[in-house]
C-alpha cells in the first residue's frame, strides 16, 4: 500500500487529491490563514509521499537547499519587489487624485449615454496600478454621483467599473495573481501583459459592458442619499473647515495632476517591460538590447515609475517626502499576507514536483488527451469555488501545473496563455466565501440575491470569455 501511494500513478494522484482536500478543509472549516494551511498540507504531502526530512526542511545546520526554503524563496525573490513597487505606485496615484481626474475626463467625453462605458474604462485604466478593493474604495463615490445624476440603477454604472478592475487584477501585472502565475510557470511578464490584454479586453466588454447594460436595466438599485456628497455638502464642509482669525493661514490646495501625466506614469512600466520582451525577438543582435533588458526588467521599470510618480505627482505638487514615505509604509501593510500565501503556494508546488505527482498527472493527461490549458483552468475554477481566494487558487494551481510543462516543448507564448487560463479560472463564480463579494454588496447597496445575480454572473462571464480567448489562441501558437 505504501509503495503504491509513493510510486504508482494512481497512488500519487490520490495523494495530490487528498492534500488539496486537506488544504480546503483547513481553510474553509478550520478557518486557518491560507498560508498556514498551505504549509501544513505541503508538509503532510511530502511526508506521506516518502520524501526525506532533509529534503523537506534541511538539517539543523543548513536548510538552504530544502524544499521549504527554495520553494518559498525562489518565487518570492521574483515577485515580492514587483508587488511591493506596484502597490506603492498605486498608492501615489490614488493620493494624487489621478483617479478623479481620469474618471471626470472620461465622463465628460462620453456624455450621459456613454457614462457606464466611461466608468468601465476608468476601472480598466486605474485598475492597472491599484489593487481591486482599493479601486472600489476610490472610485465608488464617483459611481454614486454619476448614477444619481443619470437617474438610473446603480448597477448600470457599477458593473462596468467592477469588470475593468477585476480584469486588470486577474490578468495583468503588477497584480499578485498574474505575477505569481508567471513566476511559477517561468514566463516573462511581457508576454503576460500582451495576452492579458488580448484575452482580457474582450472579456471586459462582454461581462462589463454588454452584461452590465442588460442586467443594469433589470436590477434596479437606488443610490442612498448618504452615499452621495453633493456640491452643497462640499461647500458646507469647506465653510466649517475655514480657519478663524485666530487660526494659522490655510494651506494652499494641491493642484490636480493632468490626465496626460497620470496616463504616462501608468504606461511607463508597461512599455519598458514590453520593449525588453520583444527586444529579445526583434533586436537580438542590437547593441541596444542590454539597455532595453535592464530598463525592462520589471523591478527596474516599476522603480522608474515609482520615482517619477513620487516627484511629478508628489514633491512637485507640494506633498512632502515624509508624507510620501508614510504613504508607502501604509500601503505595504496589506501586502505581507498576500506574499505569505504566494510563498506557501510555491512551497506546495515544489513538493508536488518533488514527489512525482506532477509527472503522474502529466502521464494521465497524455493518456486522456486533455490539454494542459484546459486542466489548468478547471483546477483553478474548482479551487476558487471551493475556498473563495483567487490568489490561493492561482498559486495552488500553478504549483500543480508547473511540472506538467517542464518536459513539454511549449513556447513562452503558449505558457503565457496557460497562465492566463489559470488566472481566468481563479475569478469564476465569486460568491459568499469571497471577501470581494461582500465589499461589492456593501459599497453598491445590493442584497445578497442581487449581488449573486449581477456580480457573480459578471465574474463567471469574465472568467469563461477570458479562458475561451486563451484556449482559442493556444490552438494557433
Amino acid at each position: 500500500m505504501v509503495h503504491w501511494l509513493q510510486h504508482e500513478t494512481g497512488g500519487l494522484l490520490l495523494l495530490c487529491a487528498v492534500s488539496i482536500a486537506v488544504l480546503l478543509f483547513l481553510i474553509i472549516k478550520v478557518k486557518l490563514e491560507p498560508f498556514i494551511a498551505l504549509i501544513i498540507s505541503s508538509l503532510a504531502l511530502a511526508l506521506v509521499a516518502g520524501l526525506s526530512v532533509e529534503e523537506i526542511v534541511g538539517t539543523a545546520l543548513s536548510s538552504k537547499k530544502s524544499l521549504l526554503e527554495t520553494g518559498f524563496g525562489g518565487l518570492l525573490g521574483h515577485i515580492a519587489p514587483i508587488v511591493g513597487l506596484g502597490t506603492i505606485l498605486g498608492a501615489i496615484l490614488e493620493r494624487s487624485g489621478g483617479a478623479d481626474v481620469l474618471t471626470r475626463r472620461l465622463l465628460s467625453v462620453a456624455g450621459e449615454r456613454g457614462a457606464p462605458l466611461a466608468m468601465g474604462l476608468a476601472g480598466l485604466i486605474f485598475g492597472i496600478p491599484v489593487f481591486f478593493d482599493v479601486g472600489i474604495f476610490v472610485l465608488a463615490p464617483l459611481v454614486y454621483i454619476t448614477a444619481k445624476q443619470g437617474g438610473r440603477s446603480l448597477v448600470l454604472y457599477a458593473l462596468p467599473l467592477l469588470a475593468g478592475l477585476s480584469m486588470t487584477h486577474a490578468f495583468l501585472p503588477p497584480h499578485p495573481g498574474p505575477v505569481a502565475a508567471a513566476g511559477l510557470l517561468g514566463v516573462p511578464l511581457g508576454w503576460l501583459i500582451v495576452f492579458g490584454l488580448i484575452c482580457g479586453i474582450p472579456a471586459f466588454l462582454v461581462s462589463g459592458v454588454a452584461w452590465g447594460a442588460w442586467i443594469g436595466k433589470r436590477v434596479i438599485v437606488e443610490v442612498p442619499e448618504e452615499y452621495v456628497v453633493g456640491e452643497e455638502a462640499k461647500v458646507d464642509l469647506a465653510k466649517n473647515d475655514a480657519p478663524s482669525k485666530d487660526d494659522a493661514p490655510a494651506k494652499e490646495p494641491e493642484p490636480e495632476p493632468s490626465l496626460t501625466l497620470v496616463g504616462l506614469i501608468i504606461a511607463v512600466p508597461l512599455v519598458l517591460i514590453l520593449l525588453a520582451t520583444f527586444g529579445t525577438v526583434w533586436w537580438e543582435d542590437s547593441p541596444a538590447l542590454p539597455t532595453l533588458t535592464f530598463l525592462g526588467n520589471p523591478v527596474v521599470a516599476l522603480t522608474i515609475a515609482v520615482l517619477l510618480a513620487m516627484y511629478l505627482l508628489g514633491i512637485r505638487r507640494g506633498i512632502s517626502s515624509a508624507e510620501l514615505s508614510e504613504l508607502a509604509t501604509r500601503s505595504l501593510r496589506p501586502v505581507g499576507m498576500i506574499l505569505l500565501v504566494i510563498g506557501g503556494g510555491a512551497f506546495f508546488g515544489s513538493v508536488v514536483s518533488a514527489t512525482g505527482v506532477g509527472k503522474a498527472l502529466a502521464d494521465t493527461l497524455s493518456d486522456a488527451g486533455l490539454p494542459v490549458i484546459v486542466l489548468a483552468y478547471l483546477i483553478a475554477c474548482g479551487l476558487r469555488v471551493a475556498q473563495g481566494s483567487a490568489t490561493v487558487a492561482i498559486v495552488t494551481t500553478g504549483g500543480i501545473v508547473a511540472p506538467l510543462i517542464q518536459d513539454k516543448d511549449f513556447s513562452q507564448q503558449h505558457i503565457a496563455l496557460i497562465a492566463i487560463a489559470i488566472s481566468a479560472g481563479s475569478i469564476i463564480a465569486s460568491h459568499v466565501n469571497d471577501g470581494g463579494f461582500w465589499i461589492i454588496s456593501r459599497y453598491f447597496n445590493m442584497s445578497v440575491r442581487d449581488t449573486l445575480k449581477t456580480w457573480t454572473v459578471l465574474e463567471t462571464i469574465l472568467s469563461v470569455v477570458g479562458f475561451a480567448m486563451a484556449a482559442l489562441l493556444s490552438t494557433f501558437i
